[in-house]
């Protein structure tokens, strides 16, 4: 009997290439998001950074086009919390389609008071998980419009033991910042896999994936001055963490997988092997509370309320020529 062919494995230091594809990274400036992009335009991919700040953007550009020859990288203005701006920075763009976006931009608070945006929405349920729902609804032209496609979105080990509190999901009573926190990411991984069932059934070839990057240290990740500057001691001094977790550039590789490799399907969440907080990326199984399909719908219908967006897939329509008309298809 002839043997199945080997998918060939995957290698974290030499990714596919991706000429003429193009890439948006939210909070591409800084941190892991910085280093998925950097990754990203390795392969010949036009990578744009989503970013507040044009300051940090140039900076990070640079950082890259330094380590990168002949980098394709762009900033386009995003601010999250803004709502009303969103649809105004996907215009700007000036694409008519897009291979990937990583939602990788997030606030993560310490201590109290509990602080809003200008819409009212808690700050890091509004940023990590509003911010890039109604995104979506301005990008979903884009990636439709792109075979393939794929939505990324940075989840959090944090979120494995929460649970959401549909009646409370702005932390208005009892505000607890790192609560608030897992909370937002465990709502962004939740509407992550929803995503993907409503484009499954919508006949969509747009994926739908969750990752999360583990333990990441800032003190054994790579200097990328002036966007990241670690010092030797540093180095040495946290050196035996190196065991248990890892850098941000080796916390970038789940996603940078979940954009590139054709094996990845929609619906999977992907991180890094060792228990979860460091080495490769491989397809971890969806936990528990992430697999609460009624809490996952309720909380799509509570953002569509939030953000003011009807965020809907329409199964693709197909000719049909002894009717001479149009006929919808898909599951």
């Amino acid at each position: 009997m002839p043997s199945v062919p080997q998918a060939p494995q995957w290698d974290v230091h030499r990714l596919p290439h991706a000429e003429g594809k193009s890439f948006l990274v939210t909070g591409g400036n800084a941190g892991i998001g910085y280093f998925v992009a950097e990754q990203l335009a390795g392969t010949g991919a036009t990578v744009v950074l989503g970013s507040r700040d044009r300051a940090k953007a140039e900076a990070a550009i640079a950082s890259i086009s330094s380590c990168v020859p002949d980098a394709k990288v762009e900033h386009l203005p995003l601010d999250l919390a803004d709502l009303a701006s969103l649809e105004a920075s996907v215009d700007a763009l000036g694409l008519d389609r897009l291979d990937a976006v990583v939602y990788n931009a997030g606030v993560a608070l310490d201590n109290p008071p509990r602080r809003e945006t200008k819409d009212g929405h808690e700050l890091m349920f509004a940023t990590n998980h509003l911010g890039h729902f109604a995104l979506t609804h301005c990008l979903a032209p884009l990636l439709m419009a792109t075979p393939g496609s794929r939505i990324v979105t940075t989840g959090s080990f944090a979120a494995k033991s929460e649970r959401l509190d549909l009646d409370d999901l702005q932390s208005t009573n009892d505000y607890q910042p790192k609560r608030a926190y897992a909370r937002s990411k465990l709502a962004q991984m939740l509407f992550a896999l929803e995503l993907d069932r409503r484009l499954r059934a919508a006949g969509s070839t747009t994926l739908s994936v969750v990752v999360h990057p583990g333990g990441a240290l800032d003190s054994l990740t790579p200097s990328r001055p002036p966007v990241h500057v670690r010092t030797t001691g540093e180095r040495l001094r946290h050196l035996p963490l190196g065991l248990f977790v890892q850098g941000k550039d080796a916390a970038a590789w789940p996603a940078v997988r979940a954009v590139l490799d054709p094996s990845v399907r929609g619906g999977q969440m992907w991180s890094p092997r060792a228990f979860g907080l460091r080495g490769t990326p491989r397809i971890e199984p969806i936990w528990n509370n992430l697999a609460d399909t009624t809490t996952a719908a309720r909380l799509w219908a509570a953002s569509c309320d939030l953000t003011s967006t009807d965020l809907t897939f329409t199964p693709p329509t197909r000719f049909s020529r002894t009717e001479g008309q149009a006929t919808e298809f898909g599951e």
